[in-house]
């Protein structure tokens, strides 16, 4: 399970690199956000995808060991109650 997980990650990251070439290419429209009362200027839609991409991968980055300080404190409450399930018994 340790090997699949960063095989499935940079499959994961090639897969939407690609999708944002393809739209990137096929819409060269500048586009323009907006938020509530906020507008901002106008980019390519690629640039658009690329930012927001970009942004998440960031932000999951720092988020992640947020989430492991959290799991910590938590104990390891899941693993023991599993035990309860799986106790080796000779009686079978």
């Amino acid at each position: 399970m340790k090997t699949l997980a960063p095989f499935l990650t940079s499959l994961v990251l090639a897969v939407s690199v690609i999708a944002i070439a393809i739209i990137s290419v096929q819409n060269a429209t500048p586009v323009s956000l907006k938020f509530l009362t906020f507008q901002s200027i106008q980019i390519p839609m690629g640039l658009v995808l690329a930012f927001s991409a970009g942004l998440g991968l960031i932000g999951m980055a720092l988020l992640q060991p947020l989430w492991g300080i959290a799991a910590s404190g938590r104990g390891n409450s899941r693993l023991e109650d599993d035990a309860e399930f799986f106790v080796d018994d000779e009686d079978f």
